[in-house]
């Protein structure tokens, strides 16, 4: 009965289980959903691409590609989501909510994607080789991008320019010109930007922090160009230097 289904809520009880890998559901339906992960079943059809899909919730996802519907808006500047994910993501660029810490150096980042790309400057690890020129990379679409660079590939064209690019994120940051959208805002002084590269570097305005130190004299500086330019002093005095 249905009363019988819902008490499984609060008892956790979970009586079907999947003769494959013996994991257990509360419910029927849940079962049948996850069965589908060893049979291979794909009974949800999108009538645009003809695209397959396991689960129905998949598909009414899917289908958001093909209408342009974003169902999923910021109360504070109302730009609009495909997924509840990418709002989650969004909202943060507001609160300044930084939820994922690095165990080794405590940094906080807004999206797990960040913290694992920042974990890889402790370990050094770089797995993905490019065949061509040997250069490694810690992720393997780092290594797809780079190969890019190789084969001159641009398999993204600006709507508005016919400007291609070769990957996705460039041309979502390109097409900002056109639209003037900064979904980038300070939440100190309000200021806002169309890269987060930008906020991060304008933020330490405000938080004199000074990320990029000088391994010779230990002289902190914002941003690395500066770093530069000062490493460029050491050189001259080494160069300038008597050898007797």
């Amino acid at each position: 009965s249905n009363l019988t289904e819902h008490s499984r809520f609060h008892t956790c009880e979970k009586p079907y289980s999947c003769s494959v890998c013996n994991k257990s559901f509360s419910y029927r339906n849940y079962l049948t959903e996850h069965r589908r992960t060893h049979t291979g079943e794909r009974p949800y059809s999108c009538s645009v691409c003809n695209k397959r899909f396991s689960e129905n919730f998949h598909l009414t996802r899917h289908i958001r590609i093909h209408t342009g519907e974003k169902p999923h808006s910021c109360s504070v500047c109302n730009r609009r989501f495909l997924r509840s994910y990418q709002l989650t993501r969004h909202s943060r660029t507001h609160t300044d909510e930084k939820p994922y810490s690095c165990s080794v150096c405590n940094k906080s980042f807004s999206d797990k994607n960040y913290l694992t790309k920042h974990s890889s400057t402790h370990t050094g690890i770089k797995p993905y080789s490019c065949c061509v020129c040997n250069k490694s990379f810690s992720r393997k679409q780092y290594l797809t991008l780079h190969y890019r660079t190789h084969t001159g590939e641009k398999l993204y064209s600006c709507g508005v320019c016919n400007k291609k690019f070769s990957h996705k994120q460039y041309l979502a940051i390109h097409y900002r010109i056109h639209t003037g959208e900064k979904p980038y805002s300070c939440s100190v002084c309000n200021i806002s930007f169309s890269r987060s590269g930008h906020l991060t570097r304008h933020s330490r305005i405000h938080t004199a922090e000074k990320p990029y130190s000088c391994n010779v004299c230990n002289r902190s500086f914002s941003e690395k160009h500066c770093l530069t330019k000062h490493s460029r002093t050491h050189a001259g005095e080494k160069l300038n230097s008597c050898n007797v």
